[in-house]
């Protein structure tokens, strides 16, 4: 049966909106007027790009994919998972199906480690935040390729060894894996911290100084958190996206988190090549439309309501496991670099949050201690590698 319609009031209906006349736009255009000067940051996956304002150019900065270091590192996060990947194939399946990857897997793990030098780290990598970290680094991978590849011939020689149990008592928390001189093993969990932390550091340091090299109001400042960041179901709340703390970090909390606007279906631009900055020249307007949209709704609200409760951004407060949580919604409050009960359980919650970004289970962490040490990372202690020694020799 064909629907119907009426002509009339589909005309009332579009003299407010969905229409580029309509008296929304007019509002959209009238607060545009007002912030056609001010500062935008827009934030993709893999970019952050400034618009001063009043016509004055775009500048990029790259931040996740294309540095150095952030491949290399997350390969080594990964291992966990990877194993972890194996038990459950293992157990869904029900058969030996789950080999292939697992040769596949230790193959690599002892190609990496050949790899893996303090010279690669120190004159080829060459990442500035980790100035002075390079040996430690090394040995970190070393001993994590080590003790993975000892866990998958293990399971190659025995499969019934490939199980939860064996992954949390003999890899993730360490017990029983040392050297031939019984030196105490290092959990793989303060590895993953130890991987993530660095990964958010280098980021960290880099956007900081970034910033800090321009003359943000951050007072009128407007951002705009484009597309996809990460898995398909995350980063899209201000206390998911590791992009929107550091972005607040930078701002030294200037900036008031109802400036910044996630936008998961917003356009993005890809990753400049050689300098050309027409794709995102040429994005700043629907950018600008995007916030100003928003912004022009939200300002009804005081206008039409006053009197009623005011919304107010939450999720400020961090649960404190020291409260004696046993379930969580969001992740937890680290109180030091040595609170390994915190990190961990973000790494648990990570995985089961679709909303969290698997990789920002501590990036909020280092950009808090950044800032606090004047965005210099040798200040910083960094969870799982400053405080610990990685056995050589494995």
């Amino acid at each position: 049966m064909a629907s119907q319609e009426s002509p009339e009031m589909i005309a009332l209906f579009t003299t407010y909106t969905a229409s580029p006349d309509s008296i929304g736009s007019h509002l959209t255009q009238a607060t545009a007027s007002q912030t056609e000067d001010d500062p935008l940051i827009v934030a993709t996956g893999a970019d952050l790009a400034l618009y001063p304002g009043g016509g004055q150019d775009p500048q990029v900065e790259g931040f996740r994919m294309s540095t150095r270091g952030f491949k290399e590192l997350a390969g080594i996060s990964h291992l966990p998972p990877a194993l972890a990947s194996l038990v459950n194939i293992r157990a869904l399946r029900g058969d030996g199906s789950w080999r292939e990857d697992g040769e596949r897997l230790l193959g690599q793990v002892e190609t990496a480690r050949a790899a893996n030098s303090v010279e690669l780290w120190r004159d080829t990598i060459a990442v500035q935040a980790y100035q002075g970290r390079e040996e430690a680094i090394a040995d970190l991978i070393d001993y994590s390729c080590a003790v993975t590849a000892r866990y998958l011939r293990t399971a190659l020689a025995d499969e019934s060894y490939l199980n939860a149990t064996t992954l949390r008592e003999d890899y993730l928390v360490g017990a029983g894996v040392g050297t031939a001189t019984d030196e105490p093993g290092v959990p793989m969990n303060q590895m993953m911290i130890a991987t993530f932390f660095l990964v958010g550091m280098d980021i960290a340091h880099r956007v900081l100084r970034w910033f800090g090299a321009h003359r943000i109001d951050w007072t009128r400042a407007m951002v705009v958190i484009a597309g996809r960041q990460g898995r398909v179901t995350a980063g899209v709340t201000w206390n998911t996206s590791s992009v929107a703390a550091m972005i607040l970090g930078a701002s030294g909390r200037r900036l008031p988190v109802e400036r910044v606007y996630m936008a998961p279906h917003a356009p993005v631009f890809a990753t400049p090549q050689h300098g050309d900055l027409s794709e995102v020249k040429a994005l700043e307007p629907t950018f600008r439309a995007i916030w100003n949209n928003i912004r022009a709704t939200q300002e009804l609200g005081p206008l039409m309501f006053d009197g009623y409760p005011r919304y107010v951004p939450g999720g400020a407060d961090a649960p404190d496991l020291q409260h004696g949580h046993t379930e969580i919604s969001d992740m937890p409050k680290i109180h030091s670099a040595d609170d390994m009960l915190a990190m961990v359980t973000r790494l648990r919650v990570v995985l089961e949050d679709p909303r969290q970004l698997l990789s920002g289970c501590v990036a909020d962490y280092a950009v808090e201690q950044l800032v606090a040490n004047d965005n210099d990372p040798s200040r910083v202690i960094v969870p799982g590698l400053d405080r610990v020694a990685y056995p050589r020799g494995l």
